[in-house]
């Protein structure tokens, strides 16, 4: 952790986490794009490739990958109940929009000025799919060979209907083999974290020492088991 930015209290997480659930359009895509904007970029509340690191994870992982992002980072804040309130907040503030919209749009859908207003809504969220694809795309590809294995993935899903595990699995053989034999272009994390304005640096910096509660341990993860599996 660095002491040049303000570690943000449980309340802060709390608010932020909610003007989250409320403005999360455009699906995971857009989701993730605001969460880099605010978490990386504007707050600082963690560094770049961190960042990165745990998207790449979530996308490996069954189930919502936006979700388990936010509650990643909210654990790394504030260990358990900062991933329990950032997964909710995540969640229930849009579920509710979600069902108010859907009841506007079965009720009155065929009102003209409704329609209107959804045809409206339409290329907007077009427009912020697109807008956070091109945003995630330059922070995550780096050089030639990302960017090759992009388009590759591209062509396979669009072009030839190649199967997504297979796509995973492939760009990590690739992954693997790139950080062995050609290290320049597939090992990016830089010496140091300015996610941030020039001479800023981020709370949970890419190169500090992770916390103290997220260091493996046998006996927390044999308790996390059994809480799940009650659950």
């Amino acid at each position: 952790m660095n002491t040049d930015q303000r570690h943000p209290t449980f309340g802060e997480a709390f608010r932020f986490w909610l003007k989250l659930g409320l403005i999360s359009f455009g699906g995971p895509t857009g989701q993730i794009a605001i969460m880099h904007a605010e978490l990386v970029e504007k707050r600082r509340w963690i560094g770049e490739q961190r960042f990165l690191h745990a998207l790449n994870y979530c996308m490996l992982l069954p189930g919502p990958e936006a979700t388990q992002l936010a509650t990643y980072v909210g654990w790394l804040l504030h260990r358990t109940w900062g991933g329990i309130v950032a997964g909710t907040l995540f969640v229930l503030p849009s579920a509710v929009l979600l069902w108010a919209l859907s009841l506007i749009y079965v009720v009155s859908g065929n009102v003209k000025w409704v329609a209107a207003v959804f045809d409206g809504l339409k290329p907007a969220v077009l427009a912020i799919v697109a807008i956070a694809v091109l945003r995630l795309g330059r922070t995550a590809l780096k050089n030639e060979a990302m960017w090759a294995i992009a388009a590759l993935a591209f062509s396979g899903l669009f072009f030839f209907k190649l199967p997504f595990p297979i796509l995973i699995l492939s760009a990590a053989v690739l992954g693997l083999l790139g950080g062995k034999y050609w290290k320049g272009k597939f090992s990016t994390i830089a010496p140091q974290d300015r996610s941030g304005p020039a001479g800023s640096f981020s709370i949970l910096s890419d190169t500090a020492a992770p916390p103290e509660h997220t260091k493996p341990s046998l006996a927390r993860a044999f308790r996390v088991c059994l809480i799940g599996v009650a659950l």
